[in-house]
C-alpha cells in the first residue's frame, strides 16, 4: 500500500505560524526519501520510502484560501477513496476538520489533543476557529474519542455532546482500553494528534501550551497499544517552529511520523519474494 503525505498548511481563524510547522515536516519527510535513496545497504525506511509520496495545498492566492475546506475534503476523499494511508500534517488543528468530515459515521478519530475543540462560552467566537471547530463541523462525524486534555471548564454533559469519550491526562493510564472498546466496532480508525497534547517540557513549540500533560513516553505507549490493521490514517498539527528550543519539538514529531511510516509498512506483506 502506498502511503501519501498531504502538507495541508491552513493557519487562519487561530495559531497562525503553524503552517509553517506543516511545511517543515513535509521537508523532514522529503529528506528521508532522499537519504533512503542513497543508501547502498538495507534499512528499515526500504519498507515505506518508495511508495511514499509527499503533496502539498498551497494557500497562496484567495481563490485557494477561500476553497480550503471544500479542498481539503476533495483531497481527503480521493487518498482515503483509493485505500492508500494517508498522513495529514496540518497547519492549526482546524486543518483537519476536512478529514473528519470524509471519514464517516462508521469510522473512530482518536484525537489526542490537550483541548476539548467544542467551545461555547461566553467569551468564545461563535464563528469558526480552532477552538470550536467540532461544532461546526458537517455531520455525520465519526466517533471521537479525546485522550490527553486538560480541561477545566466544559461541563461532562456537554463534553458528550461532541465526544464520545474523553480521557483526561491524569488518567492516561485506562485510555488504551478506552480506545480499544470502541475500535473494535469501527470500521476504521484515524489517529489524530494536536502537538500540544505532549507536555511542553516535551514540546515547547505550540501556540497554546497546557501543563501537566503526558510523556513522549506515554504517548508512544498508547499508539503502540492501540494500533491496528484499520488504522488508514495519522495526523499531526499546531506545530509552531517558531517557539521551538534547540528542535526538541521538530525532533519529537519527526521521528514519530517515521515511526507511523515504519509500524504501518513493516507489517504489510512482502510484495514480492525479492523485497528486502
Amino acid at each position: 500500500m502506498r502511503t501519501t503525505a498531504v502538507v495541508f498548511p491552513f493557519d487562519l481563524f487561530g495559531s497562525t505560524g503553524t503552517g509553517a510547522g506543516a511545511q517543515l515536516l513535509g521537508d523532514v519527510l522529503n529528506e528521508i526519501i532522499d537519504d533512503a535513496a542513497e543508501e547502498t545497504r538495507p534499512t528499515r525506511q526500504d519498507a515505506f520510502a518508495e511508495g511514499l509520496r509527499v503533496e502539498e495545498c498551497p494557500f497562496e492566492t484567495l481563490d485557494q484560501v477561500t476553497r480550503w475546506r471544500e479542498t481539503g475534503r476533495e483531497v481527503a476523499r480521493e487518498y482515503l477513496g483509493h485505500g492508500e494511508f494517508l498522513l495529514w500534517l496540518a497547519g492549526n488543528h482546524l486543518g483537519v476538520l476536512p478529514v473528519y468530515e470524509e471519514l464517516g459515521p462508521g469510522a473512530l478519530v482518536v484525537q489526542l489533543d490537550a483541548h476539548l475543540d467544542c467551545y461555547a462560552l461566553h467569551d468564545c467566537t461563535e464563528e469558526l476557529s480552532h477552538g470550536n471547530f467540532l461544532l461546526h463541523a458537517e455531520r455525520p462525524l465519526p466517533k471521537i474519542v479525546n485522550v490527553g486534555h486538560r480541561d477545566l471548564f466544559l461541563r461532562p454533559k456537554d463534553v458528550k455532546k461532541t465526544f464520545a469519550a474523553a480521557v483526561p491526562a491524569a488518567g492516561f493510564e485506562r485510555a488504551a482500553g478506552v480506545v480499544k472498546r470502541f475500535a473494535a466496532k469501527a470500521d476504521r480508525v484515524w489517529i489524530d494528534v494536536d502537538a500540544d497534547v505532549f507536555d511542553p517540557a516535551a514540546c515547547p513549540a505550540v501556540p497554546h501550551p497546557s501543563p501537566f500533560g503526558p510523556t513522549a513516553l506515554q504517548v508512544l505507549g498508547l499508539l503502540q497499544a492501540v494500533w491496528s490493521e484499520k488504522v488508514v490514517g495519522f495526523s499531526v498539527s499546531e506545530f509552531d517552529p517558531g517557539r521551538d528550543v534547540r528542535d526538541a519539538s521538530l525532533n519529537l514529531l519527526g521521528w514519530l511520523l517515521e515511526w507511523v511510516l515504519l509500524k504501518r509498512h513493516e507489517s504489510l506483506p512482502p510484495a514480492s519474494s525479492g523485497t528486502k
